[in-house]
């Protein structure tokens, strides 16, 4: 447990580490923090908060009389790290803590998967709310989301709902965080190939999915994607707990939705004998799988199907998920969180349905480490085959190219600037752009919208 003199955060800027500061912050504990890059929203949430963030990691008197809590974008050769295990000072890694202090005590529902955990653990923890289901739930997101003000917060309530990833937890655990949640609900999205910086293939992931699986008690429950041959791989490795099936594809499902409005804003969800419609702001076949994700798992802790659905009437989307921007020459700006291939082609699928008549106009940002290796290359242009014109940012120092999809005008670019310079000449104010980053993109949201 943390002692009183409070915990120290080594990466408290990274979505999931802020949100383990605003929980410890709520607990009463004093907080601090180290980063290299912080920008908003996270930085805006630490400030609210009032937690005093240190930039860089050459301080190291901040880090004596505290747990040290260091974050899994830390590695050796870091110098706060260094001076950490020089001194045998005490540290756990974020996912630990969480456990430890916070998890612990409450009934866990994880949102797992490659795409899709932030939208739809944010979906959860809103039906829960909305709901009055037990109080207040608690919930960590790794994002911002739409309905509440804050990306954690404790709850009155025994449930809790967290974003789990399966990507390492620390320089010094390099199993998946997810393994550390012990829930007792879990939702299986989506599986796929990705974090080629840590994992060796598609099958070294569905072993830590399958790890994640054996945490989940034989009274507790799983809902799995039936639309994901990739999960049912997982499934087949061992099972000990029962499974609930969604989809959006095979109505012989547990949970079967069907789009009944223009653009997937208004659905059936199938369950037994009811069908109960949602008409809501969502739009895409991948947010209403979401969604049916969400409204199966709030069903589970005693939610009523009504209730459930009607309460996603009132949802609003986290930022960056197809979230809509002003701009000063009227055309439509959109700002999403894509990077990886498939997440892109459900955005631009999204958007061209949505805009079928106009220009569309994809930049993207190749920053995550799985993009930066190339190792999507070959399906990074059929995921953009939607796009009028795409131009991509390609910072990798590996010098690797995208094969050009027929029909789709293509850009590759060194930099934000110079994407900027070759774009902004070239808009009309009927077009449609969307900003698909992992990242902050270099401010270029706020660039295109003064432009």
């Amino acid at each position: 447990m943390t002692p009183a003199s409070g915990i120290h955060i080594l990466g408290i800027a990274g979505t999931f580490m802020a949100g383990v500061a605003a929980l410890a912050k709520e607990a009463g504990i004093t907080v601090s923090g180290s980063d290299a890059q912080v920008y908003p929203p996270m930085s805006t949430l630490l400030e609210e908060l009032g937690i005093v963030i240190d930039q860089g990691y050459e301080s190291t008197d901040v880090l004596f009389d505290k747990m040290i809590v260091i974050g899994n974008a830390l590695s050796r050769g870091n110098s706060a790290v260094e001076h950490v295990l020089n001194h045998k000072l005490p540290y756990t890694s974020g996912p630990q803590w969480l456990y430890e202090n916070i998890l612990g005590e409450k009934s866990v529902l994880a949102v797992a998967g490659t795409h899709g955990k932030t939208t739809t653990a944010s979906m959860l923890a809103w039906i829960l709310h909305a709901t009055g289901k037990g109080g207040t739930p608690g919930f960590l997101i790794g994002g911002k989301p739409g309905n509440f003000e804050r990306s954690a917060q404790s709850g009155k309530s025994d449930l809790f709902v967290v974003e789990a990833d399966e990507y390492d937890t620390a320089f010094f655990d390099k199993r998946s965080k997810f393994v550390h949640y012990h829930p007792h609900l879990a939702i299986l999205n989506n599986l796929e190939f990705d974090h080629a910086d840590i994992f060796a293939n598609l099958d070294a992931i569905k072993t830590q999915f399958h790890h994640l699986i054996r945490t989940v008690p034989q009274n507790g429950q799983l809902i799995v994607n039936a639309d994901e041959p990739n999960l049912a791989d997982v499934i087949s490795m061992g099972c000990w707990t029962p499974v609930e099936y969604f989809s959006t594809k095979t109505s012989t499902a547990d949970w079967f939705a069907r789009e009944t409005g223009a653009r997937c804003n208004a659905f059936d969800v199938h369950h037994k004998q009811k069908i109960v419609r949602v008409k809501w702001q969502g739009m895409g076949r991948h947010n209403m799988s979401n969604a049916l994700a969400a409204i199966a798992a709030a069903c589970q802790t005693g939610v009523e199907l009504e209730d459930a659905c009607s309460a996603l009437s009132k949802f609003r989307f986290p930022d960056k998920r197809l979230q809509r921007h002003a701009t000063q020459r009227g055309f439509t700006l959109y700002e999403d969180f894509a990077h990886h291939p498939t997440a892109i082609a459900h955005t631009l699928d999204t958007l061209r349905n949505a805009h079928p008549e106009q220009r569309l106009i994809a930049l993207l940002e190749l920053r995550s480490n799985t993009m930066q290796t190339g190792v999507h290359q070959h399906t990074l242009s059929p995921a953009l085959r939607q796009a009028s014109v795409a131009c991509v940012v390609n910072g990798s120092e590996k010098a690797w190219s995208i094969p050009k999809h027929k029909n789709m005008k293509l850009q590759q670019f060194r930099d934000t600037t110079e994407i900027l310079t070759y774009i902004e000449p070239r808009l009309n104010s009927d077009d449609v752009v969307v900003v698909m980053s992992n990242g902050d993109f270099d401010g270029l949201i706020n660039r295109l919208c003064h432009i």
